[in-house]
């Protein structure tokens, strides 16, 4: 068994500007790197991580080649998928197709919290940058 905590997962800004912590991801599974043995049926093949965007503070818009969730964990904002904008909050979940432009703005006044579930994994191949 393998309890991450995030206090012990690095923080580093991303290419989108937000904050992030990566929890999990199958290219870095903790059962890899503890038993040196090669990815096998045990690694997933998702991504998971922690992602903090500021108040005031938005994510520059990007493409992922693979399917992305965002869940709000703290906060509110508004997310721009292609070309729809809709509010988001606390306990909302919002599906992210590949190959969509997307970005997320904090509209509140504490910080907008959310894990990240990217499927398959991600991988800076496969991330576009739209705008800085």
């Amino acid at each position: 068994m393998h309890i991450i905590r995030l206090k012990d997962c690095p923080e580093f800004t991303a290419g989108d500007h937000s904050r992030l912590r990566e929890i999990l991801h199958p290219d870095r599974n903790p059962q890899t790197e503890s038993t040196g043995k090669p990815k096998d049926e045990k690694s997933p093949r998702y991504s998971l991580a922690h992602a903090t965007v500021p108040p005031g503070r938005a994510t520059i818009p990007h493409r992922l080649q693979s399917s992305e969730l965002y869940y709000i964990l703290q906060g509110r904002g508004r997310m721009y998928i292609d070309d729809e904008a809709r509010d988001v909050g606390t306990s909302d979940t919002v599906y992210i197709p590949p190959r969509a432009a997307q970005h997320i703005v904090n509209t509140g006044d504490c910080d907008l919290t959310f894990l990240c579930i990217v499927d398959p994994a991600w991988q800076l191949k496969d991330e576009e940058i739209i705008s800085a």
